[in-house]
């Protein structure tokens, strides 16, 4: 037997070795065939089956000698001329023991003689296991008092939390140093079509609460004006709109953007909503507000009206 289980151990060394050298990263389930831990998952679901079948013939052989005895008992108290009484099972005397309880035929030693519409009171005492399990608690009491408050070797709920926030707080200051935030400088942005930018800015729209009010497409309804058209309530270009969606306005149900978003992302919507300038989407919103020209358009009306004024 020795041999064998040398030899067993030596497979089952080789096999782990073949594993751990392979780079091949399908999991058993791929191809359970050809994997080369196959041997020995075969090898341990039979030495399963059989210790499986080795308890279940243990368990049949101890029933087969219980019947014997049995068996032998009941001859014995024949010949003795007796009323053979069967033993109680394991499990009987285990329930027994654990409850403490009296049995049926012995209850009148243990009437207390107070009779309620024939219902008896009797002397029962607590189960065994149920005083055990109140010891049990006063000890644990005892124990969670020293550990938890006289020694302090272990924190308390509140300590607890206050080691995961300082914890949380740690890993986000960690973050922010390896990930700096981006600085915006609001009076220097200007407006290129980046469509990265702008990707990133659409996805905030649309999953930001912004697209309830403006609609997806930027169309506007009952709430928000409409995005795509050259009118602007709290004026257009990059600087305004940027403005706009980071201070909010109050008075027109816009929230404050900026203080729940990074100027990132804030940045990011802003390019998203200027490049919505000039679709025009289905049932889009009446224009409001006033017309917005661009500074360069600007410069050429104002050079036009000095010419002719000369």
């Amino acid at each position: 037997m020795k041999k064998v289980y040398m030899s067993l151990a030596a497979f089952l060394m080789a096999s782990a070795a073949i594993a751990q050298e392979s780079s091949v990263t399908k999991t058993f389930w791929d191809d359970p065939i050809n994997d080369p831990m196959m041997p020995v998952y075969a090898v341990s679901a039979m030495v399963f089956i059989v210790l499986v079948l080795v308890l279940a013939v243990a368990l049949y052989m101890v029933r087969i000698v219980n019947i014997l005895i049995e068996q032998s008992e009941k001859d014995k108290a024949a010949q003795e001329g007796r009323v053979y009484v069967p033993r109680p099972s394991f499990w009987g005397r285990l329930s027994q023991k654990l409850n403490d309880s009296v049995p049926v035929s012995q209850e009148e030693d243990i009437d207390l003689g107070h009779n309620f519409d024939g219902i008896r009171e009797l002397d029962n005492h607590l189960p065994p296991w149920w005083k055990w399990l109140f010891y049990g608690t006063i000890g644990w009491g005892a124990v969670y008092l020293v550990v938890y408050h006289i020694s302090a070797s272990f924190p308390l709920s509140i300590g607890e939390y206050d080691r995961e926030i300082a914890l949380a707080h740690e890993q986000a200051e960690k973050r922010k140093a390896s990930q700096p935030a981006v600085v915006i400088d609001e009076n220097a942005l200007k407006y290129t079509a980046d469509a990265a930018i702008i990707a990133k800015g659409k996805s905030v729209f649309v999953g930001n609460n912004c697209g309830t009010c403006h609609r997806a497409d930027g169309g506007g309804n009952t709430i928000g004006p409409n995005l795509t058209d050259e009118f602007w309530i709290h004026g257009g270009g990059i600087k305004n709109v940027f403005s706009t969606i980071k201070n909010g306005a109050v008075e027109k149900g816009m929230p404050a953007w900026g203080k729940s978003m990074s100027s990132e992302d804030v940045r990011n919507v802003a390019f998203y909503v200027m490049s919505l300038q000039g679709r025009k989407p289905a049932n889009g919103k009446a224009p409001q507000g006033d017309k917005y020209i661009p500074e360069k358009e600007a410069v050429a009306v104002d050079s036009v009206k000095t010419q002719a004024s000369l």
